[in-house]
């Protein structure tokens, strides 16, 4: 492997600069790129819905198109010999005439086959096919760059063909002859490493530039990560869309930006199926969705959802809070028979026949038919309200053969008159009520008789006691939600009318979820795909996880793919090394994670006094901003107003990550109470108190899993002060 510098007396000077040669000629004909799609109208348009159709799909396409002078249009090379080239290359077949951008839409086929994508509007306004690079180069970039003539000139990383770029090696090249990776300052090539894979006996190094850029200081949000893609990630991002993935990730092992890949690559593969049916990324708070917002408009795809599941379930402002052995006991997936039970109980029994009044004559349908037709729909499968929509008309039809039997020879119309008639609303209504989620679980919690009746069997007497209020609510109105009531209440409205399913769900921090919960997410993609992040180990709620196993048939896909990610490339060893003495205490059926970096960062820890607690926190901060990069100031949530008083009066500006309020500004201090810190990532983080940490949970598991959190979010350095004894479990060494 050879590392080329920036400089004249390099023997690599030449080769350089003619791929920054090579750069300029690519960042011109992105330029060519845009202007052409600034030029397109929506001429051709056959309605004014088309047309505005067509206008917002030029727009994007010009966004799309934006080149960024700080970063470069491409972050590698491949090449292959070239009979390889030529096969893996589409043919470049007649074009004809030139057609209009309304024309073109409207000529791609409707298919979505395993073999290739379907074109959406983003790719199809590009000027011809791909074809074979005559030089049997493939430039490796974040967009589709071509000629003129419509031969790639940047190929994106998402193309099949750029797959050799992240898996190939020496002993398994597939037929990649050079890999090339290019170091980059400000838009302009600075460094080359080359791995020649076709000469086995090259020893496999280090990539420094790929090291560079994993450790590269920041401040905003989370990066993408296509340029340092290892292996094993790239096999989850490029999984099937039918294929649900679960992975256990380790901290720093690059699960959350992964799953953020993988969504832009199903995006870009499968474009037609999931513009329809949508995709969407669940994580555990408004802080993580802040940290990962630009990951993807910066891979060209502005059209995921975001949400936190708070967000997902809010059906009703959450008011009230309880005890932990209630809330547990809400999220048990118990809970789900025992809401569908209340839910069909409240289906009545008929006991008077239906009359129906119609001119002179009176139809009389007995009781027990009635309660055979009411029988038959409740057990079709159907939702509630379904159901109910049915009945009218299964009562009419009812009453069209009593007519029939009569003489009469009613038609279709008749039957929708009896369906609509006031007579049959009344019977209906007392017979089948229509409900709301709200009124049946306000029934559930306030009634004991109902309560027992939906829970026999399932739940103690205990139990029992646990959910029901001790002093019911005047109404449903009036009722104190708490937060595990919003999957309880969504689980009611999954009775009454089925969720909609989205085709791919990106689920982050799933160990996190109760039973409930998970049933609630799962639902949302009932006929789709997911892709489920996690970490046992990092599991903070009183019900979170101890087995993938048992998650994954909570959310609905039992037939998933787990995928183990344990080779940390974030996390400097010597933290790792700290934080993973927690793991015999708190995830003992867990193998440690293993840093798999070169430099091993920096750890520091220094006992203090109460008084000077928060003088040495605001001397630290100042100290880490000497260094570049973003710095995390993690605290117990109690102490977070007297750090971010300090830190005002000390003149040091900084984000509170508490404040449900976004910030627009990015800061390069981020205050973060330790409960927020889960998913977020600093180059330098300063921990204060970890026994307060831990001494904030229900239960010390739960302390140590949070602990562990805290102690894995940097990527350079880790300053730990503390007043009180470290947790035991920690062990530290003395620094040398």
């Amino acid at each position: 492997m050879s590392d080329v510098p920036t400089t004249a007396r390099s023997p690599y000077a030449g080769e350089l600069a003619r791929e920054q040669a090579y750069l300029d000629r690519a960042r011109a004909e992105l330029a060519r790129m845009r202007a052409v799609a600034e030029s397109l109208d929506a001429y051709g348009a056959s309605s004014k819905e088309s047309a505005g159709t067509l206008e917002a799909v030029l727009a994007r396409r010009v966004a799309s198109l934006q080149d960024d002078p700080r970063t470069t249009l491409f972050f590698g090379r491949i090449d292959f010999p070239q009979e390889v080239l030529q096969s893996q290359a589409p043919s470049d077949t007649s074009r004809g005439p030139r057609k209009t951008p309304h024309e073109v839409l409207q000529s791609q086929a409707p298919s979505d086959t395993s073999r290739g994508p379907r074109k959406t509007p983003h790719e199809v306004l590009r000027e011809g096919d791909a074809s074979s690079e005559d030089s049997g180069r493939w430039y490796i970039g974040r967009r589709h760059v071509s000629d003129e003539a419509g031969t790639p000139v940047v190929v994106d990383w998402r193309a099949p063909v750029s797959t050799a770029f992240y898996r190939a090696s020496h002993t398994e090249p597939m037929r990649v002859t050079l890999r090339r990776r290019f170091g980059v300052d400000h838009g302009v090539l600075t460094a080359i490493e080359d791995e020649h894979l076709s000469q086995p006996r090259e020893p496999e190094a280090h990539s420094g530039i790929l090291a560079a850029e994993i450790e590269r200081p920041r401040t905003g949000p989370m990066r993408d990560i296509v340029s340092t893609i290892q292996p094993e990630q790239d096999e989850i991002v490029r999984a099937d869309v039918t294929q649900t993935i679960c992975v256990q990730g380790a901290p720093g092992t690059g699960k959350t930006a992964v799953g953020l890949h993988r969504a832009a690559w199903l995006l870009y593969t499968f474009r037609d199926r999931l513009d329809r049916t949508g995709v969407l990324v669940i994580g555990p708070n408004k802080a993580f969705l802040e940290h990962i917002r630009a990951v993807l408009p910066a891979l060209g795809e502005v059209r995921v959802r975001h949400s936190t599941l708070s967000d997902l379930l809010s059906h009703g402002r959450v008011r009230g809070t309880e005890p932990t052995s209630t809330a547990v006991l809400k999220g048990d997936a118990r809970m789900a028979e025992v809401v569908r039970r209340a839910v069909w109980a409240r289906v009545g029994t008929a006991t008077e026949p239906l009359i129906v009044p119609r001119g002179i004559h009176k139809w009389r349908v007995p009781a027990y038919e009635v309660r055979e037709i009411v029988e038959e729909l409740r057990t079709r499968g159907v939702r509630y309200d379904a159901a109910r929509a049915m009945l009218p008309q299964r009562l009419a039809h009812a009453v069209l053969l009593r007519m029939e039997r009569a003489g009469d020879s009613p038609d279709d119309r008749v039957q929708d008159a009896v369906g609509r008639c006031a007579a049959m609303k009344s019977y209906v209504k007392a017979l089948w009520p229509a409900l709301d989620p709200a009124e049946v679980l306000f029934r559930l919690l306030a009634d004991a008789d109902a309560l027992d009746g939906a829970s026999e069997g399932l739940l103690a007497d205990h139990e029992r006691l646990l959910l029901l209020w001790d002093r019911a609510p005047a109404s449903k109105g009036s009722a104190r939600w708490t937060g595990p009531d919003m999957a309880l209440l969504d689980e009611v409205g999954d009775q009454l009318t089925r969720t909609p399913s989205l085709g791919h769900i990106i689920l982050d921090e799933a160990q996190d979820l109760s039973p409930m919960q998970l049933r609630a997410v799962g639902r949302r993609c009932s006929t789709g795909s997911m892709t489920v992040l996690g970490d046992i180990a990092q599991g903070t709620t009183p019900w979170a996880t101890d087995s993938w196993e048992t998650s994954m048939t909570h959310l609905g896909h039992p037939d998933h793919h787990l995928e183990v990610l344990n080779r940390g490339f974030r996390v400097p060893a010597t933290v790792l090394e700290l934080a993973t003495r927690l793991l015999p205490a708190m995830a003992p059926q867990l193998p440690a994670p293993t840093s798999v970096r070169d430099n091993p960062g920096r750890l520091t820890i220094e006992p203090t006094t109460p008084r000077q607690l928060t003088t040495a926190a605001v001397s630290a901060v100042a100290g880490l901003l000497t260094d570049l990069g973003s710095v995390g100031v993690i605290v117990p949530d109690g102490d977070l107003r007297k750090v971010s008083n300090a830190l005002q009066q000390a003149q040091i500006d900084h984000a509170d990550l508490s404040l449900d309020e976004g910030d627009e500004q990015d800061h390069r201090v981020q205050l973060v109470p330790a409960s927020v810190a889960k998913g977020l990532e600093f180059d330098h983080v300063l921990v204060l108190e970890p026994a307060a940490i831990v001494a904030a949970e229900p239960d010390r598991r739960t302390g140590l899993r949070r602990l562990y959190v805290v102690l894995t979010r940097t990527v350079s350095s880790l300053t730990v002060l503390h007043c009180a004894p470290l947790p035991p479990e920690l062990n530290p060494t003395p620094e040398k």
